[in-house]
This record gives structure tokens, sequence and C-alpha cells, in this order.
């Protein structure tokens, strides 16, 4: 009998791991993998990754400069380090994200995307098998925008929360977006704690299908890989959609389960249903503001997902440049 995740790849939806963890990736047989600041600093406090820690080291003293230089070059190399590892296991693409203290800044966001992208050439990954990973704020997502067109370099949108930020990627012509469900979730929660949020009554498993139905009925090639889940009752509910980024936890869960999942999305399906009115934020920056600002969970989450991803960038910056003054 198919225990769970099996039938979650038989919907047609390409099953990712949200791990920075590469020793327990293999066990699930994803297709692609995401990492981000968060899930590379708990890997890294491992001991069983201590020599890719070291290899990052000694490639931050070699570039030289201060310590801080150092200790930059250092964290660029120990994700692309981790990268590669990933990529020896996985067939597909492994997410790469660019510095979190840069997602107000289109010019330094390319400059961070082209460095790592020519670090994984130097160690021979061509870029057609990188996302780099850029918040959606409107900085990045003019960035992305500009990647993919003239340099020819896969984006994943993160942090993506509202339906203005999709419209907004989809325009940018990105390749994919990670909309958070959990997060979404977590907010409503906190707002009405006795509220009833279970499978298709989650407001974040809501806010992925719209966006999928809107991408699918205006033609947009965009993929929506789902991300930033709870429980296997949002894995569920979205069987079927593009893409889903699901934690070691969670693929566990699937994996251990017989319990069946049905296809609740599909592509031709959501063209030909209800219609959703097109809207655009094509170079029109002050709407795009104005509706992330009128999204109150989208606004809050996208700025505190970012701070957090930068605490956490920091902390492993900070690890490095114990290291380096060792």
């Amino acid at each position: 009998m198919s225990n769970s995740l099996d039938l979650l790849k038989a919907t047609g939806t390409v099953v990712v791991s949200d791990s920075g963890d590469f020793e327990s990736i293999d066990t699930y047989k994803p297709q692609d993998a995401t990492t981000n600041p968060s899930l590379i600093l708990a890997a890294a406090n491992k001991p069983q990754y201590a020599r890719i820690i070291d290899a990052a080291v000694e490639y931050g003293r070699k570039k030289g400069g201060s310590v801080d230089q150092q200790a930059d070059a250092a964290l660029d190399s120990l994700l692309v380090e981790f990268g590669k590892e990933i990529l020896a296991i996985i067939p597909g693409r492994v997410s790469t994200e660019v510095d979190a203290r840069l997602s107000f800044d289109k010019e330094g966001t390319k400059a961070k995307a082209k460095e790592l992208i020519a670090l994984y050439e130097s160690v021979g990954i061509k870029k057609e098998r990188i996302l780099i990973k850029i918040a959606s704020t409107w900085e990045g997502i003019q960035a992305a925008r500009e990647l993919e067109r003239d340099d020819g370099i896969h984006c994943n949108l993160t942090l993506l929360f509202g339906f203005g930020q999709a419209v907004a990627c989809a325009e940018a012509g990105v390749t994919l977006i990670s909309p958070f469900v959990g997060r979404i979730l977590d907010y409503y929660k906190k707002k009405n704690p006795n509220a009833n949020y279970e499978g298709d009554e989650d407001p974040g498993v809501q806010s992925v299908k719209t966006i999928f139905n809107y991408y699918k009925q205006h033609g947009y090639k965009t993929i929506v890989m789902g991300a930033s889940f709870r429980n296997v009752g949002e894995i569920k509910a979205l069987a079927g959609v593009d893409f889903l980024t699901i934690s070691p936890a969670l693929l566990d869960e699937l994996k251990k389960s017989n319990d069946q999942v049905p296809k609740k999305l599909d592509a031709d399906f959501a063209a030909q249903g209800q219609p959703i009115k097109k809207v655009s934020y094509i170079d029109n920056e002050p709407e795009f503001r104005w509706a992330l600002l009128e999204d109150s969970m989208a606004f809050e989450k996208l700025h505190e997902g970012i701070k957090k991803f930068a605490e956490d960038g920091q902390t492993l910056k900070d690890l490095l440049k114990k290291k380096l003054s060792a």
C-alpha cells in the first residue's frame, strides 16, 4: 500500500525538502530542496557538519580583509557548501537565500545573487540548478525581475503572505514563489484563538488556493510552492498545487501514514473556474506598497520574517567570526 507521501506525489505536486540537514533529505526522495538562514543555523550547530563550517572558515581566511569581510565571505561559502551537498543528493534545484538585510536594497540583492551564483559555478554547479531566494518586498521583486530577465538567474520569492505580492511576482516573471501557509495561520490563530482553522478553513491554505487559481486563469508560468506548514492537514488540503516544500518532521509523518491524499487543486479546473479579476502592479510601486500596507497580516509577517532571517544570519556570521578570530 502506498504511503501518504507517495500519494501526495501522485497528485502531481512536486515534493521539496525544507531543510539544511542534508543527511536526512534522501530518505524522502524530494525533487528539490529549500534552505534559509534559520535552517542552515540549525544544521550548522550539529557536530556532523563541523567539516563544512571549517571549510567555510578557511575560505574566509583566504579571501582576506577585515574579520567582518572574512566572515561575510565565509558565510557565503557556508551557504554554497550546504547547497552543493544537497545537490549531490537531489535531482533538481536548491534554493539559497540572499542576506535578509538586503531586502530593501535592489542593487545589493542583485550583486549578492550574482556572487552566490559565481561561488556555485566555482565548485562546478551550474546556475540552472540554483534558485536564489529573495524576500517579496518591492525591491526584492524588482531585483528578481532583472536577474531573471538580464542574467538568466532563477529566483524563489520568499516571505510571501499577500495576494498583491503574488501578483507582482508573477508580473516580474519570477520562476517560483513561496507563500508561507503556516505563518498566515499563526497570525489568524493569534487573533482568533478559538476559531476552527482546519483543512480548507485554514487561511494560509485559502491564500495559496487563490494565488494558484489566479495564476492558472491568467496564464502566469510562475510556480506556486506552498511553504511553512504547521501540520499535514494543510499539506493535504493543497494536494495538486505545483510544489510544496515540507520540513523533515512532516515528511516523516506523511511517509508513516497510509491515509488517502485526494487531489484538491487542478490547473485545468482552476483556469476554467470562478473568474478572479486581473490586477496589476507592474511599474506601479505606490499601488503595490498601498496594497501591502492595507493587508495588515502580510505587512506584519513580511517584516517579522525579514527580521528573524536577518537575526539568524547574524548569529551564523558571529559563529564564523569567533572561529576566524580563534
